[in-house]
């Protein structure tokens, strides 16, 4: 057996430890099928395909419960990819409203398969229908429970590093929670050096665009912002088609930097092989009328050249521009839904466009599923 294999069987048996109260776990001992089993699962629906992994719709046959099985295909010599034991490795200690549970893994001779629970869709298929007109009320609700995943995370040295509209998955109620932490990497203590081959390119921040391997939390809060912009205008901050070209886009906006700007940024070879045009910055309001003074003024501190003086997950929470969802979001325990916090629920949102059925109900109108993480 691999090194790999006998590390993947540890964390699975970490997995399925049962926990006292513990949804599907309480099932574990009357049933003869079992956790870690083939014929526990039944797929229903593809919801996507990637390079090594398809996702379908499922059910627990033990529970009844819909369920996501992310079915990865296993190389002959390699065995489990890398990305694969990696988020195992971590979803099994983050348990937190806010984060994707992992249910349970299944090994065959060809595949593994991860059982995590539904969502019915992804932010980028809910602005999708919503033709990039979101509720800003849902934008705002969207944003905190964003902030409070990656706080949980980040206060356990758990760096995402792969934040995307397509990595938040969103339920009919309106709780949103981060998955895919294929690329996530537990911070060591000193710095390690990470690879700058990390997060999707126009959620990329500058200084990991200019070749910086040495990097922290900061790497994920200039996502946020990049996601937060994308939510209220309804289109991407930064639609770069090469790291070169991400970097024109971002300095065309918020101005070419300097040593007034980002200190040392002179000194850095990438930047200047680079021969960048100065750029003068935009007003960010221009782009975003949309968005209020509370709003802006929170933008800004996610998407600054320094990585260091970007505002945390922590201190974004506490930005009075989430004043209007009430104290008590701020004293939930870690599995508690925001929804138990406030009376703000998920609203229409202005540009979803309604079907007949669904225009004679109440509430928020039910999506098209898609789900790929």
């Amino acid at each position: 057996m691999s090194s790999k294999w006998r590390k993947l069987k540890i964390l699975t048996m970490a997995v399925r430890k049962p926990k006292e109260g513990g949804g599907l776990e309480k099932h574990d001992k009357v049933s003869d099928m079992g956790y870690g089993r083939l014929e526990t699962y039944t797929k229903l629906d593809k919801l996507g395909e990637g390079t090594y992994a398809t996702v379908f719709k499922g059910k627990s046959r033990l529970t009844d419960t819909i369920v996501a099985l992310k079915e990865i295909r296993l190389e002959h010599e390699e065995g489990a990819p890398c990305t694969a034991i990696r988020e195992v490795s971590l979803l099994k200690d983050l348990k937190h409203a806010n984060i994707v549970t992992l249910h349970d893994i299944v090994h065959t001779p060809k595949s593994m398969m991860l059982v995590f629970e539904y969502l019915d869709r992804d932010l980028k298929s809910y602005m999708d229908e919503s033709n990039g007109i979101l509720n800003l009320s849902n934008v705002k609700l969207f944003l905190f429970q964003l902030l409070r995943g990656l706080n949980y995370c980040h206060k356990r040295k758990v760096l995402h590093r792969d934040l995307k509209p397509q990595n938040l998955l969103i339920n009919q109620k309106g709780e949103l929670k981060l998955a895919d932490f294929g690329l996530a990497r537990a911070k060591s203590v000193p710095t390690k050096t990470y690879s700058n081959e990390v997060v999707t390119l126009w959620y990329r921040p500058p200084d990991v665009l200019l070749g910086s391997t040495e990097y922290d939390a900061s790497i994920d809060m200039w996502g946020v912002g990049c996601i937060f912009y994308e939510m209220v205008s309804g289109r991407p901050m930064f639609p770069g088609s090469t790291a070169e070209n991400e970097l024109i886009l971002i300095f065309k906006m918020l101005g070419t930097p300097n040593e007034a700007s980002w200190p040392g940024v002179t000194s850095n070879p990438d930047f200047v092989n680079g021969h960048f045009p100065i750029y003068r910055p935009e007003q960010l309001h221009n782009y975003i009328p949309r968005m209020d003074n509370e709003g802006l003024d929170l933008l800004k501190q996610f998407i600054v050249y320094e990585p260091s003086m970007r505002a945390s997950a922590c201190e974004a929470m506490l930005h009075r521009y989430f004043t209007s969802l009430g104290p008590k979001i701020h004293v939930l325990s870690d599995t508690a839904s925001i929804l138990s916090a406030t009376d703000i629920r998920l609203q229409r949102d202005p540009g979803y466009r309604t079907s007949t059925s669904s225009a004679k109900g109440k509430g928020p109108p039910r999506r098209r599923l898609s789900v790929i993480f």
